[in-house]
């Protein structure tokens, strides 16, 4: 018996559970580039639909009068956006991107025909993704650069996504109001280092101690190497982070800002990061590495390379439910810095030159998340002024 051939249309459900149908058609060799040319076609409601439209293909094909047609769904325009956008960010920022269309927008939108997309679609979606996400405004921003790409391609005129209202207290954004504020106070510090110290492998407390101390970002703690240290002036030079790319694979990239900076480091951290030093050098000479080299990570795992960024996050957790402590995230940690510098009367400059914010507006955000009792400070300084 024969065996049946595997049919070119393929079902796939929309997000609302919808069932649609698309199909792949080979459409003969470029004679420009001598490559094979297919094209995917989706959004058809039946299959009979979806069996038309391949057979009008394949008969154009065959008689030599098709032409690849223009975008014709979001899905279809995406397609050409991501290809020239890949090739203006960081690998990691592709990959986080390409998530938010997989998971997010391409599922509520991709089957969308271009010319159909009104603003009460955009804003429908967009209300959706709100009751859902913490970062809807986000989503949305994506989403419409697809958009803003047809446009410079002649597909739609004006941007429906311009006119989308976002001013929306949605019931994420409430519970998130309720939540413990993401970083410590100083007792709060002390006493979550000491425990780090008393539960943790000297690597994993001298890495949050540095964090704490530093305010770096952990991207930036785990990209570090022994030539980045500057013992004699107490200084470290922050000029790499860690990014994730295709299928996971970290590598080191530019910091956040591209700005490299140098930061001092207070006497208690720089002891702690030379009593590392030498712990590493004994731990990893029996794992088979020579930690000797300039270039040597200061911290990493046992096979000598870049460690997990979740890694810091396991550390941070298992330290805190072992001791019963405020949750806070490794950014939180950072946030906690910024704070207690804050409290300590630094000024508005110098935490934005060391955190490396390069938009003051980002260390003015997190001014407003100062510690309880640096705001008690303040109340305390007019009572006695009347006084």
């Amino acid at each position: 018996m024969a065996k049946k051939k595997a049919s070119s249309i393929k079902d796939y459900t929309l997000k609302n559970g919808e069932k649609r149908y698309k199909f792949q058609v080979y459409l003969g060799v470029d004679p420009l580039t001598g490559n094979q040319m297919r094209t995917t076609k989706r959004g058809f409601k039946t299959r009979n639909e979806a069996k038309l439209a391949l057979a009008r293909i394949r008969l154009d094909v065959a008689n030599g009068t098709y032409h690849q047609e223009r975008a014709e769904t979001y899905q279809e325009l995406y397609d050409l956006w991501i290809v020239q956008y890949e090739k203006t960010v960081e690998e990691s920022t592709f990959v986080k991107t390409r998530g938010y269309f997989k998971n997010h927008i391409l599922p509520s939108m991709g089957s969308y025909k271009i010319d159909k997309i009104k603003i009460d679609i955009c804003q429908k979606h967009f209300d959706e993704w709100a009751s859902k996400l913490s970062k809807a405004r986000t989503i949305k921003s994506y989403a419409a650069l697809v958009l803003d790409f047809g446009i410079k391609r002649g597909y739609l005129q004006t941007n429906p996504f311009t006119h989308v209202e976002t001013r929306i207290k949605t019931k994420k954004l409430i519970e998130a109001e309720d939540k413990d504020e993401n970083f410590y106070n100083r007792e709060q510090l002390i006493d979550f280092l000491k425990c780090c110290q008393l539960s943790l492998h000297y690597k994993s407390f001298a890495l949050l101690r540095l964090l704490a101390f530093t305010g770096m970002r952990k991207s930036e703690a785990l990209a570090l190497t022994w030539n980045d240290f500057n013992i004699k002036e107490n200084e470290l030079s922050i000029s790499k982070a860690i990014g994730r790319g295709e299928r996971g694979r970290l590598y080191l990239k530019p910091t956040k800002t591209g700005s490299p900076r140098t930061i001092k480091v207070d006497e208690d951290t720089i002891a702690i990061l030379k009593e590392w030093k030498r712990i590493q050098k004994q731990e990893y000479l029996v794992l088979g590495h020579n930690t000797m080299k300039p270039n040597q990570l200061i911290f990493s795992n046992s096979k000598n390379e870049l460690i997990q960024l979740g890694q810091v996050e396991k550390w941070m957790y298992s330290v805190i439910k072992k001791h019963s402590l405020k949750k806070i995230t490794p950014h939180g940690l950072r946030h906690t810095h910024c704070s207690l510098l804050f409290e300590a009367g630094a000024s508005i400059k110098e935490v934005q030159d060391r955190l490396g914010h390069t938009d003051v507006k980002t260390t003015m955000d997190i001014y407003t998340h100062v510690s309880k009792k640096a705001q008690e400070g303040v109340i305390q300084k007019f009572v006695s002024f009347l006084e």
